[in-house]
């Protein structure tokens, strides 16, 4: 991303979402600079997001759903930095996986390690939250 080149999904990505139809998403996928990264905050993890407010939002509330402790989103760098040196040198590659959130899609511009952490706890949230809908579906409105 700092080389001015915006990110591009990586080809027969088994993440890869072609019909991504937030354009908020695309704009902030499309951008070449700094600020269209998002910093996860989830456990000992610092992990940078490209994506849209809303759909980042959701994928951080979603991965919340699977950790003790809490998620939180920056919209600036943390004072901390990346600790991983790998995480670290993920932004500055131009293609990345488009992981699908709702309508749109982000990029996790992380290790392979981590990303494969992250959205593990990802998808467990997305599990987490169709439980606890479902449940409420089905529960007795009556008193």
């Amino acid at each position: 991303m700092d080389n001015g080149a915006p990110l591009q999904p990586v080809p027969d990505s088994p993440h890869r979402n072609p019909f991504t139809q937030c354009a908020a998403c695309e704009s902030a996928l499309q951008s070449p600079g700094r600020e269209s990264v998002s910093f996860l905050l989830l456990d000992q993890f610092t992990i940078p997001l490209v994506g849209c407010d809303n759909h980042l939002e959701e994928f951080c509330s979603l991965c919340g759903l699977a950790t003790e402790g809490r998620a939180e989103l920056l919209d600036h760098r943390p004072a901390g930095g990346v600790n991983c040196p790998s995480c670290r040198h993920e932004p500055h590659k131009s293609h990345q996986r488009i992981v699908p959130v709702g309508n749109g899609g982000l990029a996790v511009l992380a290790c392979a390690t981590h990303q494969s952490d992250i959205l593990s706890r990802f998808h467990t949230g997305l599990q987490v939250r169709q439980h606890l809908t479902s449940s409420l579906d089905g529960a007795p409105t009556d008193p």
